[in-house]
């Protein structure tokens, strides 16, 4: 029950924050932050074996690796966007977070890009030449 000790340690330190902040603002941001990176790198360390289950199934379905790398990096850039982005939010940069979250975007699309041309060309390949 790994997600009672997550929610556990999150309301700890939502309680420890709203008190800290009355007092003590930059301390308080600063607990805020270094609990959400605490539970993003315990979670993150959970990912490997997903990582390899997938990795297994490109194999047996014969899909290259290249598309399902692709895949994880979008994946990781919509994560670390996101968690970027409610760290600054929590600092009150909202103008920031939003700009964090516009750049993950662009960087998704970018990568988007090549899976993209393969599914309108495997479309294409479909479609009767000519009437």
């Amino acid at each position: 029950m790994e997600i009672i000790q997550i929610v556990g340690l999150g309301l700890v330190a939502a309680a420890l924050v709203l008190v800290l902040r009355e007092q003590k603002p930059m301390f308080a941001f600063l607990l805020a932050a270094f609990t959400g990176l605490f539970i993003f790198l315990y979670v993150v360390g959970k990912i490997d074996a997903v990582l390899n289950v997938l990795e297994q199934l490109a194999d047996r379905s014969g899909i290259p690796s290249i598309y399902l790398k692709t895949i994880l990096k979008i994946i990781g850039i919509a994560y670390i966007a996101e968690f970027g982005s409610q760290i600054v939010r929590d600092a009150g940069q909202e103008s920031i977070a939003s700009k964090i979250e516009f750049a993950g975007k662009i960087l998704i699309l970018v990568l988007a890009v090549p899976i993209i041309s393969v599914i309108v060309e495997t479309v294409l390949g479909l479609l009767p030449v000519g009437s």
